[in-house]
């Protein structure tokens, strides 16, 4: 191999390395969705999105009666925290998960204190009234639709499943892959959370 070759190599793969190091712009950045909000925690607290501030946020909307979508999706969610901490831990710490119910009928303080318990102690169970939600998930894209049949009390909620990451300053970086794995979620904020 000669001298020239070996030096357009070299620069090469100096240039194709700097490439890699640059992070791509987040797939959501400038998207018009998330905004302000105040709902009931699961203490039956208060909690604005300023209390978030400064860090990361893992926003699932989903509710407590949901059969198999949503404690599957949270589950898949927390793994995802789970392994991208023991990869990252000063970095995990900056997020925040948060499950906001779209049922806020059924889904009241206690109900989502022990829901999300069986998750994780850091998971934010958020809830509010029929008003409250329906403008945050307006705020936020999310289609839900109650589906009563007959008045029943055992009714199904029709939701968007999507969790979504939002950024320190509450930007929408990503949508978050809970449908797959905890790998594929631990992937997804190793690429965004700094």
């Amino acid at each position: 191999m000669n001298n020239p070759f070996r030096i357009a190599l070299a620069a090469l793969s100096l240039a194709l390395a700097g490439c890699q190091a640059e992070p791509a712009e987040p797939p959501l950045a400038g998207a018009a969705i998330g905004g302000p909000f105040t709902l009931t925690d699961q203490d039956g607290r208060s909690v604005s999105d300023t209390q978030f501030a400064g860090r990361y946020r893992m926003i699932y909307f989903g509710y407590t009666y949901c059969p198999d979508v949503c404690p599957t999706s949270l589950q898949h969610l927390i793994q995802g925290l789970k392994k991208f901490d023991a990869q990252a831990p000063e970095l995990a710490a900056k997020i925040q998960p948060i499950f906001i119910t779209v049922d806020p009928a059924r889904d009241t303080p206690a109900v989502m204190k022990q829901y999300v318990a069986a998750f994780d102690p850091r998971l934010i169970g958020l809830t509010g009234s029929e008003e409250q939600i329906a403008a945050v998930t307006k705020r936020f894209g999310v289609y839900y639709k109650r589906d009563e049949k007959g008045g029943s009390s055992d009714y199904l909620v029709d939701h968007m499943s999507q969790a979504l990451l939002f950024g320190p300053e509450g930007q929408p970086i990503a949508l978050l892959p809970q449908e797959q794995n905890g790998d594929a979620i631990a992937a997804e904020l190793a690429q965004w959370v700094r």
